[in-house]
């Protein structure tokens, strides 16, 4: 009946765009009949603030770009009252120790001392780290609480248990990274982490229904953890479905400085454009930066090859072909804030449900289309719902 209405292209979008639908955990296990806890504030049963730490895996914008959001999803909920707005640009250990310092609040606080990192992505650094964690939580019983910012963090926190409440947050595939068990179960009690299940997916199938390419290039660090930010699984999933050839890029961004990182991530972007493949997939990568993803872009329209943006509208700015636009990060925040608020009411994290669903709607950059020769099919230019003209 839809499709009487709707173009066909229309009708596909409606279809590739369609969220799955969202799961409720149960009252101590992913099935069954949903308990509800509230999100007002609350202090200890001693009367005391609940004490919360930190891990995250390393220097990264949208970490203390999500722990921002976490604190201000707090204060929306009435647990804390910030001193002053939060400064733009910090990194995640400036953030964690200005929030102990201008934080207002008799029911939560932001532990100074209670907040650990792998150096800058060091991966050999990680077991001392797991090692540290686990030894103040087993001797000192001081920490009600861990926000893990980060794919390893969340990796390195289920491994040690976790033996207190831990909420996993901007991590690329949680599943694919062994976070969590299924969409439904976290697969431990005190482990939650959001999941938006077949985002990638959805948006390999719109990137392919607007540009049929035969040849996506990616680029990626070559190991476990590189192709888990890249999604790599699901990349390959859909080029199964569809028919087309992955052609990788291997870009090392463990264990090296930043600035490395991104000439890694650049490079390979050149190669791929020297390559000719027909579409890319820009992920998520260390050296793919707020700064680094206008270099990107010019490469890729350089080279007059359509590109689709993982991580959403805000590399569409900046030059990126397309994406899926992505609701604002303050509701993101606000659905780890009422975690963490459910949790001080007495829920244990794996009764809590980890589903998280984008508002599915399109984000395009005209300049970058003109740039590269794409004339975007009247039906994408009716449901776009956001779009630029940044230059490339």
């Amino acid at each position: 009946m839809i499709a009487r209405f709707l173009s066909p292209l229309l009708f596909i979008l409606a279809l590739v765009l369609s969220p799955a639908p969202q799961a409720v955990a149960a009252d101590g296990a992913p099935a069954g009949k949903a308990a509800v806890f509230p999100t007002d504030p609350i202090t200890r049963p001693d009367g005391k603030p609940w004490r919360i730490g930190y891990v995250e895996s390393g220097d990264y914008a949208e970490y203390p770009a999500t722990l921002a959001e976490i604190a201000e999803g707090l204060e929306r909920l009435g647990w804390l009252e910030l001193k002053t707005d939060i400064p733009d640009g910090l990194t995640g250990a400036e953030l964690w120790t200005w929030l102990g310092r201008n934080t207002q609040s008799r029911t939560v606080e932001f532990v100074a001392d209670a907040r650990w990192q792998p150096g800058n992505f060091d991966n050999e650094k990680r077991p001392q780290v797991r090692a540290a964690i686990a030894e103040r939580l087993e001797k000192k019983h001081d920490l009600d609480l861990i926000i893990a910012m980060g794919t390893w963090a969340g990796q390195d926190m289920r491994a040690i248990g976790p033996p207190i409440p831990t909420v996993v947050g901007s991590t690329s595939d949680p599943l694919a990274a062994g976070i969590a068990d299924s969409v439904q179960d976290s697969g431990r009690d005190n482990l939650h982490t959001r999941i938006e299940p077949q985002r990638y997916q959805r948006q390999l199938r719109l990137f392919h229904e607007i540009v049929p390419f035969k040849r996506l290039g990616i680029v990626y660090e070559d190991s476990e953890a590189g192709r888990t930010y890249a999604a790599l699984k699901a990349v390959e999933q859909v080029s199964h479905q569809l028919g087309f050839a992955i052609e990788p890029c291997h870009a090392p961004s463990s264990s090296v400085s930043t600035e490395q990182a991104i000439t890694n991530a650049l490079d390979c972007y050149r190669t791929l454009s020297r390559r000719r493949v027909d579409a890319v997939y820009v992920t998520s990568h260390r050296g793919v930066t707020p700064d680094s993803i206008h270099d990107v872009a010019k490469i890729l329209a350089q080279a007059k090859i359509p590109s689709f943006s993982m991580a959403g509208s805000k590399e569409v700015r900046d030059g990126i072909l397309l994406s899926l636009a992505q609701a604002d990060l303050s509701y993101v925040g606000l659905f780890h804030a009422e975690t963490i608020a459910r949790i001080f009411h007495g829920a244990l994290p794996r009764q809590l449900s980890q589903v998280w669903i984008d508002p599915p709607k399109i984000a395009l950059n005209l300049a970058t289309a003109r740039t590269i020769g794409f004339d975007p099919p009247v039906d994408i230019l009716l449901a776009a719902d956001e779009v630029y003209e940044t230059t490339p």
